[in-house]
């Protein structure tokens, strides 16, 4: 069981592992053979999970709105396109797309970087002169950057996509009308500051799964072990970070 006191000597030693990662990141735009391949990974293997969530977020939030709207009057359902894209656009798929690369890239991330450690290649590079913040930490951490806004766009637009197919059985709607009512009430204001959250999502989450492989123990269990923190720790912080960067957004809209 986890102390105030561990945790606190936990975060603080992230926050430390953090300040080295980032700009390890950020160098690594200038080697793309280091994280194209890691991207590549990330958006691919998260391709099938995203476009289901996507679909399945769609047709849900039609069918548990469109009966709520019209038992509300009689010309509330034309604003169930401007309900579902905000709620979609907004909130659902910036954290959908984040938990889905927590769970399975974060995953990925603590047993490969833990194996790497108890097989004692890392101290190998450390040996050979090799920074593995460098090396391994920084493309990963920018992969994962990168892929989060990537399915964030794709789950947007199933979801979307499917809430009209949706719609358009009823015969009451065209797409044109779809997408009019859709975006009427949504502004540049609103959706890009949703969309920028998912770059923090994907630091969070490549960070800390980096984090824990690296700071993996020794063995098979310590492995195992490493792959189950890091799908719970970056889903938790995903979370958090959603939290506190939607109170940020909402308090820089609201003194602007």
């Amino acid at each position: 069981m986890h102390t105030p006191i561990s945790l606190l000597e936990w975060f603080g030693r992230l926050t430390a592992f953090a300040a080295r990662a980032v700009p390890a990141s950020i160098s690594a735009l200038v080697r793309p053979q280091g994280w194209i391949r890691p991207l590549y990974t990330v958006v691919v293997g998260a391709l099938p999970l995203a476009t289901v969530t996507g679909v399945a977020l769609g047709v849900v939030i039609w069918l548990h709105t469109r009966d709520v709207l019209a038992r509300t009057g009689s010309g509330a359902v034309e604003y169930l396109p401007t309900f579902l894209a905000a709620a979609v656009l907004l909130e659902l798929a910036p954290v959908g797309a984040g938990l889905i690369v927590a769970a399975r890239t974060g995953a990925s991330l603590g047993a490969e970087l833990a194996s790497m450690k108890v097989s004692e290649q890392i101290d190998a590079l450390e040996l050979l002169g090799v920074s593995p913040i460098r090396r391994l930490v920084g493309p990963r951490v920018l992969a994962c950057v990168l892929a989060v806004p990537l399915l964030h766009i794709l789950i947007s637009a199933t979801a979307l996509g499917s809430g009209y197919l949706a719609e358009s059985l009823t015969g009451q709607t065209t797409y044109l009308k779809y997408d009019t009512a859709a975006m009427r009430q949504l502004f540049l204001e609103d959706v890009v500051p949703a969309g920028l959250k998912t770059l923090a999502f994907g630091l969070v989450v490549g960070v800390t799964g980096c984090f824990i492989g690296m700071n993996a123990r020794e063995g098979s269990e310590g492995v195992g072990r490493a792959a189950t923190d890091s799908v719970v720790a970056c889903c938790l912080l995903v979370l958090a970070a959603d939290v506190l960067l939607v109170g940020l957004i909402k308090a820089a809209q609201a003194l602007v």
